[in-house]
């Protein structure tokens, strides 16, 4: 009945956040939709059922500043400071996501055309144009950092066993950055 599924929609709002309604109440309307497909039900009592309103929030930005202050706030000590100073230039300068960093090869690199091949969500390939400034770090860094293990050899970006950074790793590295520069935001 629909008033009871009403009822459910009611009470499910006092016990979850708005995204986690929305999903169970698109889950429930998907299940009538295939009883109603499969001919097992002729209505649909979820069609009066209102999906919650989600407030769309956007990440937190990073000013030049803060951008420069997060890069300045590596651990200059740290056996890796390079890479991770390499890394934090690619992703901010580029606009990467983590997992396309951890994922970035050699031969996606296109300096000469001051470009960089990504591979990204589901699989698309787009081209991004590279700061030479960044191209000749990640170039100096893979002259001189790198020590990949057989089947890495075309990674970009390694762990400390020469294997690919996970994206754990990288996020790691940006918190820690980010406390030395005192950086609050998420």
């Amino acid at each position: 009945k629909t008033d009871t599924l009403k009822d459910f929609v009611f009470e499910l709002s006092k016990e979850v956040q708005p995204p986690t309604q929305s999903r169970i109440v698109s889950g429930i309307k998907g299940f009538f939709a295939y009883l109603q497909l499969e001919g097992y039900r002729e209505d649909n009592p979820t069609q009066l059922l209102e999906l919650p309103k989600i407030r769309k929030t956007f990440p937190d930005t990073l000013s030049t500043d803060e951008v420069n202050a997060l890069i300045a706030g590596i651990d200059s000590k740290s056996k890796y400071a390079f890479r991770n100073r390499c890394m934090l230039e690619l992703l901010y300068s580029c606009g990467l996501r983590v997992s396309e960093l951890t994922q970035l090869n050699k031969s996606d690199l296109f300096f000469e055309k001051g470009l960089i091949r990504i591979r990204g969500k589901g699989d698309k390939l787009r081209w991004v144009p590279v700061a030479e400034s960044s191209s000749k770090l990640i170039h100096e860094y893979i002259q001189k950092e790198q020590k990949p293990i057989k089947g890495y050899e075309d990674r970009v970006f390694l762990n400390n066993r020469g294997k690919e950074l996970t994206r754990t790793m990288v996020f790691t590295i940006v918190k820690k950055a980010a406390l030395c520069a005192n950086l609050n935001k998420k």
